[in-house]
């Protein structure tokens, strides 16, 4: 034992690979090392009979960023990656299942997404839907960066209109620049009913010609209410910007839930061994509630 110390403090020394974190307690001083080995140990239980017991225990750490680089090792090395990838997909709907609220928002973004057309993939759309449900203010760019359907650019313009109208101060300047927005958007919109509701709010708005008093005072008093019906709007007709309320705990998990399929998508994008089917089932499903996951089992 003494001999094997020895040769551990000699290591540390002289090449640095190794490090001593406790006393007695050694590991690899670059995380790369960690990591490679961990998945090889997975990948060799294979050989022992144990994969699907090692492959439990990998997707436990799902969420767990520290693991990202496990996960697309041990990917990339088996020799089929069906099991895994399968194991990580049903643990990833387990994070959000016993959730009503949670199922509730993804329903709502899978209904938005069947809208869509085909073109992007209905995956991609629910993932627009959700995240711009959340991060409103990135929506435009999202948008302008993952799609050129009209239908997803005016729902990310819609939601970003209402967000500059709610954050702006109650003058003149910020009608006219509301209106100027809703100008840009009545281009976009094909739906004769909305772009009329669109339009009577847009007239609405104060104009130059109107004296500085009512300004002041009436449209100040008006605003909010002129807001809300743009909300209430905008919700009737496009299904968006719902007052989606989620508790810090739902907001840590809608943030492991988007994660944790993230990583999923990068193991099935790397170069790993996934069958076809599996791999159309896998995308074809994601971010789905679980009221519509359990259909597709019966289909």
């Amino acid at each position: 034992q003494l001999e094997s110390e020895a040769v551990l403090k000699a290591i540390e020394a002289q090449h640095g690979l190794l490090t001593e974190r406790a006393r007695g307690i050694f590991s690899f001083s670059y995380l790369a090392f960690q990591e490679y080995f961990t998945a090889r140990k997975i990948v060799a239980s294979h050989n022992l009979g144990g994969l699907e017991q090692a492959l439990s225990g990998l997707v436990s750490h799902i969420t767990d960023p520290h693991w990202r680089e496990v996960f697309l090792l041990t990917t990339a090395m088996l020799r089929s990656a069906d099991s895994l990838v399968q194991l990580m997909k049903q643990q990833i709907d387990v994070l959000v299942a016993q959730d009503p609220y949670l199922q509730e928002f993804l329903l709502w973004a899978s209904q938005k997404s069947q809208m869509i057309p085909t073109e992007p993939k209905v995956a991609n759309s629910r993932a627009f839907y959700l995240a711009l449900a959340q991060s409103p203010h990135t929506a435009a760019h999202f948008a302008l960066a993952c799609t050129l359907d009209q239908g997803m650019f005016l729902d990310a313009a819609l939601d970003n209109l209402l967000l500059e109208c709610a954050n702006q101060s109650q003058d003149f300047a910020c009608a006219n620049a509301c209106s100027e927005a809703l100008n840009n958007i009545l281009v976009t919109v094909l739906d004769a009913g909305f772009y009329k509701s669109l339009q009577q709010l847009r007239d609405e708005l104060p104009s130059a010609n109107q004296n500085r008093e009512w300004l002041e005072d009436g449209w100040q008093k008006h605003y909010s209410i002129w807001v809300e019906e743009l909300r209430e709007t905008i919700a009737h007709y496009r299904n968006i910007n719902h007052s989606w309320e989620f508790s810090p705990a739902q907001q840590q998990v809608l943030e492991s839930y988007y994660n944790a399929n993230q990583l999923l998508l990068d193991c099935l994008h790397s170069n790993c061994e996934v069958t076809a089917a599996i791999r159309q089932e896998i995308e074809a499903t994601l971010l789905l509630p679980q009221q519509e996951l359990e259909a597709r089992e019966w289909q």
